[in-house]
């Protein structure tokens, strides 16, 4: 027990040193740590001290310096001089009365001040009334400026377009269908009659008559035309050439003068082989256009009162367009005949003496034709051709213009209704090939309308193969779109041509589309309409690859089908209102197109619902309004086959042509009656 004792005694005396050892190393620390912080302490308190020294040093100063200004100051009072103050003797009366009449002309000004800031208002009123009074006056010039302009211009086209359109351009080419068999024997005719008459003539004159010949060698015909009857030629009568008495032997010149025709003849003989056989650009111009242009105003053939030149460049051309075999020769003539029109139109004007057709012809066509040919004169009062006959053709003084006969004006009109003609051909035939394309892409194909509930893997694989298979039919015209403008920018065909082209096609593929989804309900579906979404949308790829320069408008032509399919594959059709509709969704088509598609709509996708029966309930009831104060109108649209270019398109085209720079053909190089092309070419 000791032992024990002993031992825990032991083990009580270690743990009471170890702790005294512990706490006397934690008593060291602790004073080390108040050594240090005392040091701290006192290098603080010495760094403060030397602060406050310099303070106090710095006061001391400041105190001292302001003692020294205190003394200065007194020092300067002191030896200053004294200073006499002045005080005036106030009169109270006085400053009584100047106060009032103080304040009263500060009343009257401040009354002034009123008035003047509401004659200024006032004035900045009427300032403004006289700006808005001038402003509107000038808006109402210049409304009244293009008012007149636009009345004059529609007066212009009304006249064309009765004079022109209805009569002298289906007279025309009734004249230009004559055959040449036709046109040989009453050229063969006509010379016949002229040298009998003249030799008659000539026979009961006296020893020294004065005989008529032509001054102009374009239209040498006999003189003696007066009392014969007057030839036809290709539906039309003849005028009677412009005769300038000149006294000469009547023997040399019959001789002279067949001699003229003669050479004359063979001179349109090779013109008219020219424009049958070169078929060339040169500087994307079509070279014959040019060269036929510059011929007849070398022969001064506009201003011929009789030739018949002109019928036998419209024989080619009629006989060239009926034997075309491919899309390329018509767009070539079109090109051709356009940029021909072009050159005339920006040179002839109509001249007072035009209007003078023969008597025969007077019975017949008079009236109509003086007007048509007054309507030319004033279309083409701002055309003409710079530096008479030669330079670029643009718009000119009409002093700089050629005074047109009958024969020349008539050309104008039938080279128009060639045109028209060539365009109506090429458009039609595009649309003959799209319309046979369009049947195949009206309606999806059965096996893309399966709901998507039943739908499996052979399913689906069907359905993905016919669509893959029917979005061929909207490449197809799109290549045939391609094809088209392929060729007419392959023949410079105008960019106005082809963008009016394009726009009646686009036209006529939106009223096939929209007619058949009007017309079939197995069209008006869901699935239906995702497949014509899919063609469309490649229409509106090719109209953007196209540009605006060629496609135009023609994505703005279709757009009653894509409001109508828009409106197919709509989601949640139940919650639309009628407003919304007709606002948002469909603003184009009336309420009968809506409610006629609205009603035959059936989801075969997803099975949801149509258009509530509140919005179809209105629908029906505007539509039976509508059809008792229209009875006649039909939701169906038309195909507009009109064709749309008129001679003030033809004028505006602008074309970059300067005839004489073109080239003439190895067959009029070597013909010495055709050097003033080369002479032109070289100038």
């Amino acid at each position: 027990m000791e032992a024990r004792d002993n031992g825990a005694l032991k083990e009580a005396k270690d743990k009471l040193e170890k702790r005294v050892e512990e706490l006397t190393w934690r008593l060291d620390v602790e004073k080390h740590l108040r050594v240090d912080l005392e040091v701290a302490k006192g290098q603080e308190i010495t760094k403060l001290q030397s602060a406050l020294q310099e303070m106090q040093e710095k006061l001391e100063q400041a105190h001292a310096a302001i003692i020294n200004e205190k003394e200065a100051a007194k020092l300067a009072i002191e030896q200053a001089p004294p200073k006499i103050v002045e005080v005036p003797v106030v009169d109270n009366a006085k400053v009584e009365l100047l106060t009032s009449q103080n304040e009263e002309l500060e009343t009257e000004l401040g009354t002034f001040r009123t008035k003047a800031e509401d004659l200024e208002k006032k004035l900045f009123e009427i300032q403004k009334q006289s700006d808005e009074l001038s402003r509107e006056a000038q808006e109402r010039d210049s409304k009244i400026n293009e008012l007149q302009e636009m009345i004059a211009r529609l007066e212009t086209n009304l006249s064309n377009m009765e004079s022109e359109n209805h009569v002298l351009r289906q007279q025309s080419l009734l004249a230009s269908a004559d055959d040449d068999n036709k046109t040989k024997q009453i050229e063969s005719l006509e010379s016949k009659i002229a040298i009998l008459e003249s030799e008659n003539q000539v026979l009961c004159s006296n020893p020294a008559p004065a005989v008529q010949a032509v001054v102009n060698p374009e239209v040498i015909q006999p003189s003696v035309m007066k009392n014969s009857h007057q030839v036809l030629e290709n539906g039309h009568q003849l005028g009677e050439p412009k005769m300038e008495e000149v006294v000469v032997p009547p023997i040399k010149n019959l001789s002279k003068q067949q001699s003229l025709t003669d050479r004359q003849q063979e001179n349109h003989d090779i013109l008219i082989k020219s424009l049958a056989e070169d078929r060339r650009y040169d500087n994307r111009r079509p070279a014959a256009a040019c060269i036929v242009y510059k011929s007849l105003l070398h022969w001064h053939s506009f201003e011929a009162e009789k030739t018949n030149i002109f019928d036998r460049i419209i024989h080619t051309i009629r006989s060239s367009v009926e034997n075309a075999e491919s899309s390329g020769e018509l767009a070539y003539w079109l090109s051709t005949t356009s940029t021909l029109l072009y050159l005339l139109q920006n040179t002839l004007k109509a001249s007072s003496s035009s209007t003078k057709v023969p008597n025969r012809s007077r019975t017949a066509t008079g009236n109509l034709f003086n007007r048509m040919v007054q309507n030319a004169r004033s279309s083409s009062s701002g055309l003409g051709i710079s530096n008479g006959y030669s330079g670029m053709v643009g718009r000119a003084d009409t002093t700089s213009m050629i005074e047109a006969k009958y024969p020349a004006v008539r050309f104008k009109q039938q080279l128009t209704a060639y045109v028209e003609k060539i365009y109506g051909t090429m458009r039609d035939s595009l649309k003959r090939e799209i319309s046979a394309i369009l049947t195949l892409c009206i309606q999806a194909p059965r096996a893309g309308r399966v709901r998507a509930s039943r739908g499996s893997l052979k399913s689906i694989h069907s359905s993905a193969l016919s669509r893959q298979a029917s979005s061929v039919h909207w490449q197809n015209i799109v290549k045939c779109l391609n094809h088209t403008l392929e060729t007419m920018n392959n023949n410079y065909v105008p960019p106005m041509i082809i963008r009016k082209t394009f726009s009646q096609v686009f036209a006529f593929m939106n009223v096939q589309l929209f007619n058949s989804l009007l017309l079939r309900r197995e069209c008006c579906s869901f699935s239906n309409g995702e497949f014509l979404k899919a063609g469309l949308q490649e229409l509106e790829q090719w109209c953007s690859r196209t540009t605006e320069e060629y496609a135009g408008t023609s994505w703005d032509e279709l757009q009653h089908i894509r409001q109508a399919v828009g409106f197919l594959v709509l989601h949640q059709k139940s919650h639309k209102t009628l407003e919304e509709i007709t606002d948002e969704l469909c603003p184009v088509l009336s309420i009968s197109q809506i409610y006629r598609i609205g009603t035959m709509f059936w989801d075969d996708k997803y099975g949801a619902q149509g258009l509530s029966q509140e919005v179809i309930g209105n629908m029906r009831t505007m539509t039976t309004d509508d059809s008792i104060t229209t009875p006649n109108s039909s939701f169906l649209l038309d195909d507009d086959s009109s064709i749309p270019i008129s001679l003030d398109d033809i004028a505006r085209l602008m074309l970059d042509i300067n005839p004489t720079d073109v080239e003439p053909p190895p067959l009029l190089r070597q013909n010495s009656q055709f050097h003033f092309l080369l002479q032109q070419h070289t100038d």
